[in-house]
């Protein structure tokens, strides 16, 4: 996030993979251009058993790509606001 290098695999993408996000059971309210990461996230915090200090990997990059769509949507609006 710092430095202005964005990360690729945390890339807000439009298109997910359904089957595999209703198998991985994530609830509809999250289902958003990062939902695709959500699933490893919860993988890997279910192997741990939810260990607060494990999973640090793949948290940053959830947290990053949820960091890009709200960037993006800000960016929309501004461009709405000035038209």
């Amino acid at each position: 996030m710092g430095g202005g290098h964005r990360n690729p695999e945390a890339e807000p993408r439009k298109k997910q993979d359904l089957a595999a996000l209703k198998e991985a059971q994530i609830p509809l309210a999250v289902r958003d251009k990062c939902a695709r990461l959500l699933v490893d996230l919860n993988k890997c915090r279910r192997a741990t058993y939810f260990s607060p200090n494990q999973c640090g990997h793949e948290r940053h990059t959830y947290e990053e790509c949820e960091y890009y769509a709200w960037m993006d949507r800000v960016h929309i609006k501004e461009k709405k606001a000035k038209a």
